[in-house]
């Protein structure tokens, strides 16, 4: 059977997809939060895992520590993530952390089962609509390590705790959070969070 590991981080929205993807009878699905993800993933080994991209917490498993790793999923875990095309600055971040997946929110539970078997099979699949939108996007301003620093924030950590995750000094940290700031045309770290979750780059 496919082992398949459903990450979100609402309870019934992963609830609903770990049952439709049992329902298949060829899965054996389990579902986690992010506090539980990794420990999830460590015993369990799947051949996926599922991520919804508008997820807070789905940054963690794209690569957002600043160094192209994934902090929650070992790297040789495929990913597939569910995805809108009004959210392009995310899908250039999954396709920039290469995820192997890539299904339109929009679409047919079909599509996600068929995604989830190439996935595991170590295919790539991803949705004609999902890769327009990203061809279209603009690319995003920000830095990855700017992208990691502002998606930490977003999270509600202080700025002492994102230096000592992310391994900088706190300076630094004002630094690039100074930096995105500016780059996002934003008046504040606040403000700058928002303008980036609109966006779709945190």
């Amino acid at each position: 059977m496919t082992k398949v590991l459903v990450l979100h981080s609402v309870s019934l929205v992963r609830s609903a997809l770990a049952a439709l993807l049992r329902s298949e009878g060829s899965f054996d699905v389990t579902s986690a939060g992010w506090r539980t993800a990794a420990r999830q993933a460590e015993s369990l080994r799947p051949d996926v895992a599922v991520v919804d991209l508008d997820c807070p917490g789905s940054a963690a498993v794209l690569g957002a520590d600043g160094r192209g790793g994934r902090q929650v999923l070992a790297p040789p875990t495929p990913v597939l993530v569910l995805a809108s095309a009004d959210t392009p600055g995310s899908l250039r971040r999954a396709f920039q952390a290469e995820v192997l997946g890539c299904v339109d929110k929009d679409g047919s539970p079909g599509r996600l089962v068929r995604a989830v078997r190439k996935v595991a099979s170590g295919q790539r699949f991803i949705d004609a609509s999902l890769a327009s939108a990203f061809m279209e996007s603009d690319p995003v301003p920000l830095s990855p390590r700017e992208l990691s620093v502002l998606a930490r924030a977003a999270e509600g950590d202080s700025i002492a705790e994102i230096a000592r995750a992310l391994h900088l000094a706190s300076g630094t940290v004002r630094n690039y959070m100074a930096a995105a700031t500016r780059k996002t045309g934003a008046r504040n770290r606040i403000d700058a969070i928002r303008i980036s979750r609109q966006a779709g780059w945190v």
